[in-house]
């Protein structure tokens, strides 16, 4: 009896053993499994990812391609304007704002006409199978040459000369106010979060700072100029002013936390009214003007936001104007708009934007661009004289005479 009894728990144990083998083997077998899906399954992921960034760039780049003809269509536009005259320039520019997709693209063949004139264009530089297996095209790209604002940006001490040319809803191109914001989040600078640090108003006039002590996230102070004729101008005209005409002024915008009025006169000029310059208009004039600004950028938009009324220009007639702007102490963002009294007017021609909506397969990429549309026969100087070393002037301007070189007897001249 004794015997029977070690032979079966002997053979009760060899069969525990046996059982704890299989389950060791299948959960080894299930966890390489569980391993070698999640690989996989990581590998196909990744795979997915990439040709999905892929497609992505491709369809961007798709639509890129259609901003390029967008642009060729300008440029037409723009010798249109330039060599036929006013009627041809304002049926082309009918012809150009379509809301129909490409449509814009097929007038005088900017690009090949190809069936329908909204199909969608194809992105490829041969017919071969290598390029269109690719199977890239932007499908819908149009062009709008009246804009309700004109947007840019200035790097430090950097200037922009902006046309401001108009057409309201009813067509007129009467316009007697200009709206300036500039400084976004784009503009704050790094660990500075969305604060704008203000500078708050007293009796002492704005101090002018060393560029080493403003703020990097203060808004930049903007120079702000305005020049303008109307039906016929002499150039001593931009030297005069009245108390309701003028065709040249400039103002400096500095932001503060607090000022009087959100719309200011652009009479007010930080120039001198007479040609001699012995007597300011008004010794506030020689100061910088505050702009109410806010003390935070989290909601976004602009922090420094005023409205310029605009003098009549000398001698009346329609308005030919141009705004300088230059950014100094710090870099901004900036959006220019523009009104008659309250009703808002649009820009004309100045800064079209193309919408374009490119394909590569089934994803698509949709952009907005912004063109400047700059005349080559006036372009807009930013000085006089650009030199980046010293001036030696060996000549003299006074207001009734030209002196030559040399004239008082120097033979040298020192930088």
């Amino acid at each position: 009896m004794g015997l029977t009894r070690s032979m079966k728990t002997i053979s009760s144990l060899k069969s525990q053993r046996g059982a704890v083998s299989i389950f060791v083997v299948i959960f080894a077998a299930l966890l390489i499994t569980i391993v070698t899906v999640s690989f996989i399954r990581i590998m196909v992921n990744d795979q997915n990812q990439a040709t999905n960034n892929d497609l992505s760039q491709s369809a961007y780049d798709s639509a890129q391609a259609g901003v390029e003809d967008a642009k060729r269509a300008l440029l037409r536009y723009q010798s249109v304007c330039q060599t036929q005259g006013a009627a041809a320039c304002d049926l082309l520019a009918q012809q150009l704002s379509t809301n129909e997709c490409n449509q814009a693209l097929r007038i005088g063949d900017v690009i090949p006409a190809a069936g329908s004139a909204t199909a969608e264009v194809s992105i490829q530089q041969s017919t071969s199978t290598t390029d269109e297996v690719l199977d890239q095209a932007y499908t819908c790209v149009t062009i709008d040459l009246e804009t309700a604002d004109y947007l840019g940006s200035l790097s430090l001490n950097q200037s922009k000369v902006i046309p401001l040319i108009a057409k309201a809803a009813d067509g007129s191109t009467t316009f007697d106010r200009v709206t300036l914001e500039w400084f976004s989040r784009e503009d704050l600078g790094t660990g500075t979060g969305n604060g704008v640090s203000l500078l708050a108003v007293g009796a002492a006039p704005l101090p002018l700072r060393q560029q080493s002590d403003w703020p990097a996230n203060r808004p930049a102070l903007m120079r702000v100029s305005l020049m303008q004729h109307g039906s016929s101008f002499t150039l001593e005209d931009f030297d005069y002013a009245t108390s309701t005409a003028s065709n040249g002024n400039t103002l400096f915008l500095y932001p503060t936390l607090t000022s009087t009025s959100t719309t200011q006169s652009f009479g007010r000029d930080s120039r001198r009214d007479t040609p001699t310059g012995s007597t300011p208009a008004d010794i506030a004039a020689d100061t910088p003007l505050g702009v109410q600004c806010q003390q935070s950028l989290a909601s976004g938009g602009y922090a420094c936001r005023t409205t310029l009324l605009l003098p009549e220009p000398i001698n009346g007639g329609e308005r030919t104007a141009y705004l300088r702007l230059s950014a100094l102490y710090n870099a901004s963002h900036y959006r220019v708009t523009l009104s008659n009294v309250a009703t808002p007017v649009n820009f004309n021609g100045v800064q079209p934007e193309i919408d374009s909506t490119g394909r590569a397969n089934d994803l698509f990429r949709r952009v907005a661009s912004r063109v400047d549309l700059v005349d080559t026969n006036f372009p807009f100087p930013n000085g006089a004289l650009e030199l980046t070393g010293n001036l030696c002037k060996d000549f003299s301007v006074t207001e009734t005479s030209y002196i030559p070189a040399n004239s008082n007897g120097s033979t040298t001249c020192q930088p």
